[in-house]
């Protein structure tokens, strides 16, 4: 019995490990980025022809709320080269409002209520990054903690 409890404990936590870190498809990668059509809660940046991350997240996720410094971090690091990074979340601007007044996201929080982009390119979990070269084709996808400098110096060139 208590080996049926350990493996169903096993299994519950795998799955909400893999809803936390997204899909592991990366069907996007190859694909062009469409017209963001956000709310941003900041201004809205100018991303023609610049590389970017769009990150999907959510107040309530808290592997989300650990990639928020990293980003913070990352943007520093790359803005200067051109760099945007797009924090989008489909939760009501008074929630995400509140939320940044205690979490600083240094980047573009932005908000797209119905959630058609993430849907559009199969997001079933977050956080989840996609990482665009200056095209707009998404070269990266996956979760944001891992994605590496080497990647993103990539999508700089």
């Amino acid at each position: 019995m208590k080996n049926t409890q350990g493996v169903l404990m096993f299994l519950a936590s795998l799955a909400l490990t893999s809803l936390a870190f997204g899909s592991a498809d990366k069907a996007s990668v190859g694909q062009t980025l469409p017209s963001l059509k956000l709310e941003y809660l900041t201004t809205a940046p100018d991303y023609a022809g610049k590389p970017m991350i769009v990150e999907f997240w959510a107040t309530w996720c808290p592997p989300c709320r650990t990639s928020i410094p990293h980003l913070n971090e990352v943007y520093a690091k790359y803005k200067d080269k051109g760099l945007i990074v797009i924090g989008v979340t489909k939760e009501k601007k008074d929630v995400v409002t509140a939320f940044l007044k205690n979490t600083p996201m240094d980047y573009f929080p932005a908000i797209d209520a119905t959630g058609v982009l993430g849907k559009g390119f199969g997001v079933t979990g977050i956080p989840h990054a996609l990482l665009v070269d200056k095209t707009g084709k998404i070269i990266w996808e996956g979760h944001p903690m891992s994605l590496t400098d080497k990647q993103i110096s990539m999508a700089l060139k």
